[in-house]
C-alpha cells in the first residue's frame, strides 16, 4: 500500500478537495483507496457523508491512532490511502509526513500562502522526507500561475508541474458528494484531476 499526505500548515489551500479528487480518480482507475480525515473539522468526513457511493472508504481518526488505521487500511487490502490534514496541527501533519510515501503541499497562487510554505518544509525537512507543492486554485487568466511556481522554485521546494485551475467545477463536484471527475467527466477540471493522478502514480513507483 502507498500512502500520500495532503499537508499544508495554512487553511483554506485546498488539501481536502485534492484528497477527494485523487481519491476517486484512484477508485475509477480500480484501486482500493482508503481516505483518511485527521482534521477535526472534518470536511472530509462530511464528503464522505453526502456520497450516495460507499467507495472510496473514508475514515475519521486522530494523529495518535494513524499508525493503526494505516496498518488496517493495508489489512483490507487498501492500495492507496490519502491522509487529509488540519492546518494548525503540527503533530498532526508531522504525523502524516512521517507515514508517508508522497508529500504534497497545495496552495494557492496568493503571498500569505505562498509565505507559509515554508513552515510546513521545515515539517517535511524534520521528518527528513520531501514534498512537492501542488498549485491550487491559479487563475485561469494572467501569468500569477507562472510567477508563484518561480516564487516557490527559489524556496528551494519542487513544484508539481499540473496545476489545478479556479473552477467551480471543484465547488460544486465536493457539494455534491463527487469529484469533478464525475461531476463534469469531459470537464476541464476532470482533465486536470487525470493529469496530476497520473503524475502521482509515477512519483509512488
Amino acid at each position: 500500500m502507498k500512502t500520500i499526505a495532503i499537508v499544508a500548515r495554512k487553511g483554506g489551500t485546498g488539501k481536502t478537495t485534492l484528497a477527494v479528487n485523487l481519491g476517486v480518480a484512484a477508485f475509477l482507475n480500480k484501486k482500493q483507496v482508503a481516505l483518511i480525515d485527521l482534521d477535526p473539522q472534518g470536511s472530509l468526513s462530511s464528503w464522505g457523508d453526502s456520497r450516495e457511493d460507499e467507495s472510496p472508504a473514508v475514515v475519521s481518526a486522530q494523529a495518535s491512532r494513524l499508525t493503526h488505521i494505516l496498518e488496517a487500511a493495508e489489512k483490507n487490502n487498501a492500495d492507496i490511502s490519502i491522509i487529509d490534514t488540519a492546518a494548525n496541527a503540527e503533530s498532526t501533519a508531522l504525523a502524516a509526513i512521517r507515514c508517508a510515501d508522497l508529500i504534497l503541499i497545495p496552495t494557492r497562487p496568493a503571498i500569505f500562502d505562498l509565505r507559509a510554505i515554508q513552515d510546513t518544509a521545515d515539517l517535511v525537512k524534520m521528518a527528513h522526507k520531501s514534498a512537492f507543492v501542488v498549485l491550487n486554485a491559479v487563475p485561469p487568466q494572467g501569468n500569477l500561475g507562472d510567477e508563484a511556481q518561480t516564487g516557490i522554485s527559489e524556496q528551494d521546494i519542487e513544484v508539481c508541474p499540473w496545476r489545478l485551475t479556479q473552477r467551480i467545477a471543484f465547488v460544486h463536484a465536493v457539494t455534491a458528494g463527487l469529484s469533478v471527475q464525475e461531476y463534469e467527466p469531459t470537464g476541464k477540471a476532470a482533465l486536470e484531476i487525470k493529469n496530476l493522478y497520473r503524475w502521482v502514480l509515477k512519483q509512488l513507483k
